[in-house]
């Protein structure tokens, strides 16, 4: 990488849907915490209602741009989570700081 190049940096929005009602999303929030390195962040996230009680997760991650493989990481290390059915990444936008 040369000195006058710089990479910004994308937030990464997921939706990630537990396994049932009576899963606690903040229980997700803190095992994903526990499973990202120091190249991600979680800026914030959110309870979504879908029906009936079922809430899914939305995560709004920050990450390297220049990240190989782009989200599949991410997306991995959240599937990796007993507690997630699936994972949906909704939108990635670059920011720059």
């Amino acid at each position: 990488m040369s000195s006058g190049s710089s990479y910004g940096q994308v937030v990464v929005v997921m939706k990630i849907y537990p396994k049932g009602v009576e899963v606690d999303l903040k229980d997700i929030v803190n095992e994903f915490k526990e499973r990202i390195d120091q190249k991600y962040r979680i800026l914030k996230w959110e309870e979504e209602y879908i029906a009936f009680g079922y809430k899914a997760l939305r995560l709004y991650v920050l990450a390297p741009e220049e990240l190989e493989g782009g989200t599949e990481e991410l997306e991995n290390i959240a599937k990796s989570i007993e507690a997630v059915d699936n994972v949906d990444i909704e939108l990635v936008s670059r920011v720059m700081f």
